[in-house]
C-alpha cells in the first residue's frame, strides 16, 4: 500500500529510505541545484572517458594495424559490460545510497581509463574497456533516480536535459582535448589526462544531498511486472536501442570519416566533431528540454512528440551532410551540426518521460532495463556494425586507404535510415505515453498499482 511522503519512519526504512530532516524551501532549491551541478560534471567525465577511443581511433589503428571491425569491437566491449552491469547496479540504486554507489563507480572507471593508456595491444585495451564499462554503468540509474526526486514533474525535462548536457559536452571535450593531446604527445597520454579528474569527482559525489525517494510527488507502490506491462515503456525501450545504434555508430567513426574522406588532421577532426556534437548538440538538448516541459503543462504525457519531430527532421539533414563532396568541410559541418541539434533532443525528453510514468521506487531498476536494451541492442552493435559495413564496402582488410575512406562514407548512409524508423517508434511511444498518463492522472493507475499488491 502506498503512503504519502510523511509516512512513518518504519515505513520509510522498509522502503530503503534514510530519515532526513526536510530543508526549508530556499535551502532545498540550493541543494537541488548543487546536486545537479555535481551530477552534470560526473556525467561529463562519464562521456569524456567513454569517447576517448573514438578521438584517437586512427593513431591506434595505424600503430596496431587494426581493421575497422576490430575498432568497432573495442567500443562494443565497453557497451556490453556497461549494459550487463547496469541491471544489478540499477536495482542497488533503488535500495541503497545512490551517492555512494556513484562515488565508487566514478573511481573505478577513472582508474581503468588511466590504465588504458598503459596497454600495449588489442586484447589488453579490450579488457581495460570492459572494466570502464562496469564502472560507468552506475552513473545513469543512480543520477536520473536522484534527479527525479530532486525536481517536480513540471521541471524534470529541463533538469534532466541539464544533466544530459554532459553527453555532448563530454564527447566534444574528449574529441577536442584528446585529439590535441594525441597529436602532441601520443594517444596514450590522452587516457592519462582523462583519468585523473575522476577521482576528484568521486569525492564530490559523497557531498551530494541525497533526496528522499518520491519526495516530489505522491507516494506510489508498484511491482515491476505492472510497470513493464505498459506498452509505452516497451516503445521507449525500442527507441533507445535504435537511437543508440545510430548515435554510437556516428560518434565512433565521425573523426575517422573526417580524416579519411575530407582529409583533415586528427586535431581538426576532433575540433569539428566537438563543435557539431558538443556545442550545437548541447544547445539542442537544452532547447528540447525547455519545450518538452512547456508541452507537459498543456498535454501531460506527450512530451515525447518533441523528440519524435526532431528525429524525423534530423534524417534528411544527415543525408544531405553525407552528400557533400570530398573536401567540403564547411557545408558538411553546417548540415551535421543541424542534425546533431535535433538528434540530441532525444535524451532529456525521453529520460523525463520514463520518470513520469514509473513510480519513484522503481526508477533506477526501470532505467537499468531501458539502458540494457539501449546498449546491448544499440550502442554495442552500432560501432561494430558500422565497422563491418565500412570494411565490406572498402573490400576487406587489405583495402587501400582510399578504399577505406569510400567504404566508411558509404556505410554512414545507414544512419539517416535508422533515424526515420526511430521517428515512427517515438510517435507511437508518444501516443501510448499520453494514454498511460491520462489513466494515471485519473487515479486508476495508482489503484491498479496498489491492487496488484493486494486488495485495499
Amino acid at each position: 500500500m502506498s503512503r504519502p511522503c510523511g509516512a512513518p519512519l518504519s515505513h520509510r526504512r522498509a522502503a530503503g529510505l534514510r530519515p532526513a530532516a526536510a530543508p526549508q524551501r530556499g535551502a532545498a532549491r540550493d541543494y537541488s541545484v548543487a546536486a545537479l551541478l555535481i551530477l552534470l560534471l560526473i556525467n561529463t567525465a562519464n562521456f569524456f572517458d567513454r569517447q576517448i577511443l573514438a578521438a584517437v581511433t586512427e593513431p591506434i589503428r595505424r600503430e596496431w594495424n587494426l581493421t575497422d571491425t576490430q575498432i568497432g569491437w573495442l567500443g562494443t566491449a565497453f557497451t556490453l559490460l556497461y549494459a550487463l552491469a547496469g541491471l544489478p547496479l540499477g536495482r542497488l540504486a533503488d535500495i541503497r545510497s545512490r551517492k555512494r554507489l556513484l562515488a565508487i563507480g566514478v573511481a573505478v572507471w577513472s582508474g581503468l581509463t588511466f590504465v588504458s593508456g598503459l596497454t600495449r595491444g588489442f586484447w589488453q585495451l579490450f579488457a581495460a574497456r570492459l572494466g570502464v564499462g562496469v564502472g560507468e554503468a552506475v552513473c545513469a540509474p543512480a543520477s536520473t533516480s536522484m534527479i527525479g526526486d530532486l525536481f517536480p514533474p513540471q521541471q524534470r525535462a529541463r533538469a534532466l536535459s541539464v544533466f544530459m548536457i554532459g553527453l555532448p559536452a563530454g564527447v566534444a571535450l574528449s574529441y577536442i582535448v584528446s585529439g590535441a593531446i594525441a597529436q602532441a604527445f601520443g594517444w596514450q597520454a590522452a587516457f592519462f589526462v582523462a583519468g585523473i579528474p575522476g577521482f576528484v569527482l568521486a569525492l564530490a559525489a559523497l557531498f551530494i544531498h541525497e533526496p528522499i525517494r518520491g519526495a516530489k510527488e505522491p507516494g506510489q507502490a508498484a511491482s515491476l511486472r505492472v510497470v513493464l506491462s505498459q506498452p509505452a515503456i516497451w516503445w521507449i525501450v525500442v527507441s533507445g536501442a535504435l537511437h543508440n545504434f545510430g548515435m554510437y555508430a556516428l560518434t565512433a567513426f565521425l573523426p575517422a570519416l573526417l580524416m579519411r574522406y575530407h582529409g583533415v588532421s586528427v586535431q581538426t577532426a576532433g575540433s569539428i566533431s566537438g563543435i557539431a556534437i558538443g556545442i550545437v548538440g548541447g544547445c539542442g538538448m537544452l532547447s528540447a528540454g525547455w519545450l518538452a516541459d512547456r508541452v507537459f503543462r498543456t498535454r501531460p504525457g506527450n512530451r515525447l512528440l518533441v523528440a519524435a519531430f526532431a528525429i524525423l527532421i534530423s534524417a534528411p539533414a544527415i543525408y544531405l551532410a553525407l552528400e557533400q563532396p570530398r573536401g567540403s568541410v564547411g557545408k558538411f559541418l553546417l548540415l551535421l551540426a543541424t542534425a546533431c541539434f535535433l538528434l540530441y533532443s532525444y535524451y532529456g525528453v525521453v529520460y523525463a518521460a520514463i520518470q513520469d510514468i514509473v513510480p519513484p521506487a522503481l526508477r533506477g531498476t526501470t532505467m537499468a532495463i531501458y539502458l540494457f536494451a539501449m546498449y546491448v541492442l544499440g550502442a554495442s552493435l552500432g560501432p561494430v556494425g558500422m565497422g563491418w559495413l565500412s570494411d565490406y564496402f572498402a573490400g576487406g582488410a587489405a583495402a587501400t586507404e582510399t578504399a577505406r575512406a569510400l567504404g566508411l562514407h558509404r556505410a554512414m548512409y545507414v544512419i539517416p535510415v535508422i533515424g526515420l524508423v526511430l521517428a515512427l517508434v517515438l510517435f507511437r511511444a508518444a501516443r501510448d505515453t499520453g494514454f498511460e498518463q491520462r489513466i494515471q492522472n485519473s487515479g486508476f493507475r495508482r489503484f491498479e498499482w496498489r491492487g496488484k499488491r493486494g486488495k485495499q
